[in-house]
């Protein structure tokens, strides 16, 4: 996807890892311009909100939050991070 707005839109992206001295770590970030766009944290199965991609939409003002899952059907908001299948998260990108 990152090639892809680079390529066709003429984007600046970039796809970044993130973790801190505290070990909390979320799987994706994207950023555009070297500003966040958005955060992905994957999981097998439904659970909880992990507390790190909390915090790192609240101190980086990332202002969308997705935690994917393998496992399960529901798709739901909790707080500002949406929770949803990753067949559905993927099949929305371009």
């Amino acid at each position: 996807m990152c090639n892809f707005l680079e390529d066709r839109e003429g984007y600046r992206m970039g796809l970044h890892y993130l973790r801190d001295v505290s070990k909390r770590e979320v799987d994706f970030l994207v950023t555009v311009d070297k500003r966040p766009w958005f955060a992905v944290e994957c999981k097998v199965s439904a659970h909880s909100v992990n507390p790190a991609l909390r915090y790192f939409g609240e101190r980086l003002q990332i202002p969308y939050l997705y935690q994917v899952f393998l496992r399960g059907s529901d798709d739901l908001l909790d707080g500002r991070v949406r929770i949803m299948p990753a067949a559905k998260f993927l099949g929305a990108l371009p």
